[in-house]
């Protein structure tokens, strides 16, 4: 059986840290996408979720010093989860997406981002 780990997300950056590494640039940022439904009163609601980014330089993915907060981007990753113990001693997981391609979106065009 195939096994499959897959994320493709379309949404705004809210935050941008550069890194370097071994001769490595990379980014962590934060990627918000929305979701639009009416509640059961039929009353519009908008839902935001955030997701954790970390993406690091490579042929499909470049320019992260470019990104900046409020940019559209498309990203294409695998999920990641990682447990540790906080300073308070209980133990948490952290969900990051780890990208192997990010495009920065100049217009709101869906046919903008090859698929």
């Amino acid at each position: 059986m195939e096994q499959l780990n897959k994320v493709e997300l379309r949404g705004n950056v809210g935050s941008v840290k550069l890194q370097t590494g071994a001769n490595r640039k990379g980014a962590r940022l934060t990627l918000a996408t929305n979701t639009a439904y009416h509640d059961k009163d039929g009353a519009p609601v908008i839902e935001t979720q955030w997701h954790n980014i970390i993406a690091w330089e490579s042929r499909n993915i470049q320019g992260l010093e470019n990104i900046q907060k409020g940019d559209k981007l498309y990203v294409t990753g695998r999920i990641r989860y990682q447990k540790y113990s906080g300073q308070d001693g209980i133990e948490r997981v952290q969900t990051d997406i780890l990208a192997n391609r990010v495009v920065l979106i100049e217009d709101d065009d869906p046919l903008n981002v090859e698929m």
